[in-house]
C-alpha cells in the first residue's frame, strides 16, 4: 500500500512539474505579445519606464500564467523529489523557445532544435531513473530531518560561503566574474528547495485538520524561505544586469541544480538505495539537459541552419593525389585555393562546388 501510494505521489508531483514548465515558458510568450501590442499602439514602452502595459490583458495572462507555474512548480515539491521537479525545471526555456518561434517568429536555429531534442531526451532519462526519497509526511520528521548532522553541516557552509561571496568577494569581483552573483543565488537557492519541501508538508497537513500553524517549524520555514528567496533574486537581478542572459541562463541552472541535489540528497537520503544504473542514469540525464540548455542558449543569436553543413564529400582536382575536399571547407578556402591553384583549376570546377552541394533548411 506504501509503495503504490508512493508511485501516486510521483506521478502527481511529475504532472505538476511539467505543468510548471508549461505554464512558466507560456508565461514569457504573452508578456512578450502584450507589449508588442502595446508598441504598435505607440504607448510608452516599459523599458522606457512606461507602464502602460498594466491595462494590457496579454500581460495580465502572462502574469497570471506564471503564477500559476510557480504554484504547480511549489506543489509538485510536497510529492516528488527535488532531484526530479528541479531538473524539469528546464523544460520551461524549452517551451519558450519552441512557442516564440511559432507565435513571435523568432527563428530557432540548428543548435537550438538539438539542444530541445537533448533537453527533452535527458528529461526522459532522469524520470525513468528518478530516485526514491525517504518518505517525510510530517513536520516532526521534517524537524529531525533538519536536525541530521550532515545537514547541519551542509546548511552551515552554505551560509558561511554566502556570507563571505556577499560581503567580501562580491564588493571586490561581483562586477568582472560572473559565478560570484550566481554562485550566491544558486547555493542560497539549494536551502530554499529545502524550505519548500518542509512549507508543503506544512500544507497538506494543514489540509488534513492538523494544528500546523501551531507548530514553530512552520513559522521558520516560512521566514526562511522569505529571506532566501530574497537574496536570489536580488543577486540574480544584478548577474543579469550586469552580464548576457545567455550565459547567465545554463550557469545558473547547472550550479543551482547541482546545489539543489547535493542537499536534497544530504536531508532526504536520495541516492542511498539507488542502484548503479540509476545513478549512471540520472547523472547522463542531467548532463545531457545541460548540454541541451547550452546549445539552446549559447548559440541563439547565430543563424546557422542546415544550408551551412556540408551534405556530401565531393571529389575536385585533388582527389588524384588521394584526398577529399569536403564542400564547406572548399567553400571557406575558394578565395586562398582559386589564388594558389589559378590555372590548375577551372572556372567551372570552382563554381561546381560552390553551388553544386549546398542546399536550404
Amino acid at each position: 500500500m506504501s509503495q503504490t501510494r508512493g508511485r501516486y505521489d510521483f506521478c502527481i508531483g511529475l504532472v505538476l512539474a511539467m505543468s510548471s514548465s508549461i505554464f512558466i515558458g507560456g508565461s514569457f510568450i504573452l508578456k512578450k505579445k502584450g507589449l508588442l501590442r502595446l508598441a504598435r499602439k505607440g504607448s510608452m514602452r516599459a523599458g522606457q519606464g512606461g507602464h502602460a502595459y498594466l491595462k494590457e490583458w496579454l500581460w495580465w495572462a502572462g502574469l497570471l500564467s506564471m503564477g500559476a507555474g510557480e504554484v504547480a512548480n511549489f506543489a509538485a515539491y510536497a510529492f516528488a523529489p527535488a532531484t526530479l521537479v528541479t531538473p524539469l525545471g528546464a523544460l520551461s526555456v524549452l517551451v519558450s523557445a519552441i512557442l516564440s518561434s511559432f507565435f513571435l517568429n523568432e527563428k530557432l536555429n540548428l543548435h537550438g532544435k538539438i539542444g530541445c531534442l537533448l533537453s527533452i531526451l535527458g528529461s526522459t532519462v532522469m524520470v525513468i531513473h528518478a530516485p526514491q526519497e525517504e518518505e517525510v509526511e510530517t513536520l516532526d520528521e521534517m524537524s529531525n530531518k533538519l536536525g541530521d548532522p550532515g545537514f547541519v553541516v551542509f546548511a552551515t557552509l552554505v551560509v558561511i560561503v554566502s556570507l563571505i561571496l556577499i560581503c567580501v568577494v562580491g564588493p571586490r569581483h561581483g562586477q568582472t566574474n560572473i559565478l560570484v552573483y550566481i554562485t550566491i543565488c544558486s547555493v542560497i537557492g539549494a536551502l530554499s528547495v529545502s524550505c519548500v519541501k518542509g512549507l508543503g508538508i506544512a500544507i497538506k497537513e494543514l489540509f488534513a485538520g492538523k494544528p500546523v500553524l501551531k507548530h514553530p517549524l512552520s513559522w521558520i520555514l516560512l521566514l526562511s524561505l522569505t529571506v532566501c528567496v530574497s537574496t536570489q533574486i536580488n543577486y540574480l537581478n544584478r548577474a543579469l544586469d550586469i552580464f548576457n542572459t545567455s550565459i547567465v541562463t545554463p550557469i545558473y541552472y547547472v550550479i543551482f541544480t547541482t546545489s539543489v541535489l547535493t542537499c536534497s540528497a544530504i536531508l532526504f537520503k536520495e541516492w542511498q538505495h539507488m542502484a548503479a544504473d540509476d545513478i549512471i542514469g540520472t547523472f547522463s540525464g542531467f548532463l545531457t539537459i545541460i548540454v541541451g540548455i547550452f546549445l539552446l542558449h549559447a548559440f541563439k543569436d547565430v543563424n546557422f541552419t542546415l544550408a551551412n553543413l556540408p551534405l556530401s564529400l565531393r571529389k575536385d582536382d585533388r582527389a588524384a593525389n588521394g584526398t577529399l575536399l569536403s564542400t564547406y571547407d572548399s567553400f571557406n578556402d575558394d578565395e586562398e585555393s582559386s589564388a594558389c591553384l589559378g590555372e590548375m583549376q577551372s572556372t567551372e570546377s570552382l563554381s561546381a562546388r560552390r553551388n553544386g552541394s549546398l542546399s536550404a533548411f
